[in-house]
């Protein structure tokens, strides 16, 4: 059994990531779930949330827009639309699309087609805020 798992992250633009980490911890659509070397295969999806991994004892965070995940002989695969590392959110910008969503959310009804957008957008935002404002390393 390996010591490390291989991480690799990919959205449709780059390669995000290609490290050799201790563990992971992801946000499952059913719920966060962690991977260290020797997991069981498996195959999954994300929803938007924290994504993590740690190296030693420095743990990284990035922001992730749903996707998927593979895990297999001690390497991790992930899939996503979008993944922002902390030093690359903009916090400003982020706060800014929490207001939009807040403010269009309060003019919207369930019933409305862009109501689960806005609720997306929100769910978006609120996660990168929480990504940009660990400050760093963990």
């Amino acid at each position: 059994m390996a010591q490390k798992l291989k991480l690799e992250m990919v959205t449709p633009a780059a390669q995000v990531l290609s490290e050799e980490v201790d563990e992971i911890a992801a946000p499952g659509s059913l719920g966060q779930f962690g991977v260290l070397p020797g997991h069981t295969p498996l195959l999954t999806t994300l929803q938007v949330g924290e994504f993590s991994y740690r190296k030693g004892s420095d743990v990284y965070y990035l922001a992730v827009n749903w996707g998927y995940v593979e895990v297999a002989e001690d390497r991790v695969l992930v899939l996503v639309e979008t993944a922002e590392t902390q030093d690359h959110i903009d916090l400003a910008r982020a706060k800014a699309a929490l207001g939009r969503a807040e403010a269009r959310l309060r003019e919207l009804t369930p019933a409305d087609k862009e109501y689960h957008n806005m609720q997306a957008a929100l769910q978006r935002a609120m996660v990168r805020i929480q990504v940009a404002g660990r400050g760093g390393r963990g």
